[in-house]
């Protein structure tokens, strides 16, 4: 019972798609991953717009769905990267309901189906996990180590958010659901950690305090005057060049 409420205050999935990668001119395929435990995801692969720097597969917040994302695979497409974006359980035309072992199944899957995509260099792949999906990107980094991993706007558990938000609520009660803080000194790949200091969801200070857990190699960068939900939209080209030279001097070339 208190994980069936804990999830109504984790996941905020919307169903409908209110955009597509053709309605902004990216030309991409179709793509249906499939879990272990037999739920649909539905993907995006978004082919780069310029010489292929590496593939990357893109684990999204809480809320909505891939299609609010397309702003992000337009940057990172028009920067060198391959794009997958896919929806977890639950989330957009992706079977199922949202759980946390959910959407680590979840990302396993959608991991597979990159790596069966013909023009991918298995050296070259790159995990972004932005807010919740931080989280799920790192617990994939651990089960499959990846190039590199890139954390934006990440907490560093929900218990920690919990304390900020629902502050009513008796930590104990809890289950110390995503817990990335435990779980990053374990982490086997180069690190960059995304985060505006202007965040008033996830506070500037779990960012610090999930760099100072990380193994070198490991890199953070902070935007001035940025919040949690405008990063990608305000600081959208600073974020693009940051990952671009953070990929060039970890990613072998193609």
């Amino acid at each position: 019972m208190l994980r069936a409420a804990l999830n109504q205050l984790i996941y905020f999935p919307e169903r409908t798609l209110l955009a597509t990668p053709e309605r902004i001119g990216l030309r991409h395929r179709e793509l249906v991953p499939r879990t272990d435990d037999g739920e649909r995801l539905h993907g995006w692969w978004i082919e780069s717009r310029t010489a292929t720097i590496g593939h990357l597969l893109l684990c999204h917040g809480n809320a909505g769905n891939i299609a609010d994302r397309l702003l992000h695979a337009a940057l990172l497409s028009a920067a060198g990267f391959d794009v997958l974006l896919f929806d977890y359980r639950g989330y957009g035309a992706s079977t199922g309901t949202p759980s946390e072992e959910g959407t680590y199944r979840d990302a396993r899957a959608a991991l597979r189906c990159l790596l069966e995509q013909p023009e991918v260099d298995p050296r070259r792949v790159v995990y972004l996990g932005e807010s919740l999906g931080g989280a799920i990107a790192l617990e994939l980094a651990l089960c499959s180590p990846p190039a590199g991993l890139v954390l934006l706007s990440t907490f560093t558990s929900v218990r920690a958010l919990a304390r900020i938000h629902y502050p009513l609520v008796p930590a104990g009660v809890l289950p110390d659901a995503y817990p990335s803080l435990q779980r990053i000194p374990r982490l086997a790949a180069p690190l960059l950690l995304l985060h505006g200091d202007q965040d008033e969801i996830v506070p500037i200070a779990h960012a610090h305090e999930l760099f100072e857990a990380a193994p070198e190699p490991k890199a953070l960068h902070v935007f001035a005057g940025v919040g949690h939900n405008d990063l990608v939209s305000d600081a959208g080209r600073e974020l693009a060049e940051v990952i671009v030279a953070w990929a060039r001097e970890h990613l072998p070339a193609a």
